[in-house]
């Protein structure tokens, strides 16, 4: 008998957590409820569900704040999130995605759209290769530079920090964990935790130019994030690993 699916569900919303609770408890998913972020993550400090569906707009601290804090868990980074929101503005939906959520639903919707989001979601997060994953890392160092993954902060070789949003974040831990070999577009995006891509997600050209732009890349020559036409992309640099303890 196969184990069934774990989720947390984070929003205010009474009504519409007894219903999602019901409706996905018929399809092998056991939700667990939580009215506000704090309560959220203190279910998360406890336990690990498979997935976390999280309401952007929450009484006091927000979706997007609490999407922050999950990812900066130490396995957080690995942990698929999907937002909801009643806004249907598409610069929320780019602020969600930039702020690590896998995917995103506005409401209203229907249960089984929502069913249909998870089990994709969750698809993308185990289809991994056994040889393509982010092994446990404390920091990586290349060309002067040193990535701290717990504090996601990036220093130059000046000592300056540069500021990384965390879907660059995540695509740089992609390439330093698998320096020297070619990845492609899609490989990149379960990587990074990203989906099936729509006319509104940031795609995965754009953040390595806005990646190549903090590292101080030069565009028309990039010595560090290299593009292998037809392929995909290749972090050319050496990479040296402090392993987490």
């Amino acid at each position: 008998m196969s184990r069934r699916t774990s989720a947390l569900l984070i929003d205010d919303d009474a009504r519409l957590g007894t219903l999602m609770s019901e409706y996905l408890g018929k399809h092998e998913i056991d939700v667990a409820l939580a009215g506000d972020g704090s309560r959220g993550l203190a279910v998360l400090h406890k336990s690990r569900p498979d997935i976390v569906l999280l309401d952007i707009m929450l009484p006091g601290m927000d979706g997007l704040e609490v999407c922050r804090r999950i990812r900066a868990l130490p396995d957080g980074s690995a942990l698929p999130v999907i937002m909801l929101t009643a806004k249907g503005e598409d610069v929320d939906r780019i602020v969600g995605l930039e702020m690590g959520a896998d995917d995103y639903l506005p409401k209203p919707f229907e249960p089984r759209e929502l069913l249909a989001r998870v089990r994709s979601v969750l698809r993308r997060a185990q289809a991994l290769p056994s040889n393509l994953s982010l092994p446990p890392a404390r920091a990586f160092c290349f060309a002067g530079w040193r990535l701290a993954v717990e504090t996601r902060q990036l220093t130059s070789p000046d000592g300056v920090l540069i500021a990384l949003s965390g879907a660059e974040f995540r695509l740089l831990q992609a390439f330093l964990s698998h320096p020297g070999r070619v990845l492609t577009r899609d490989q990149l995006m379960d990587l990074t935790k990203g989906r099936d891509a729509d006319p509104y997600d940031r795609s995965i050209d754009l953040q390595v130019s806005r990646l190549r732009t903090r590292l101080g890349e030069d565009a028309r020559s990039p010595q560090l994030i290299k593009t292998v036409r037809s392929e995909g992309y290749v972090f050319a640099a050496p990479v040296e690993t402090e392993q987490a303890e």
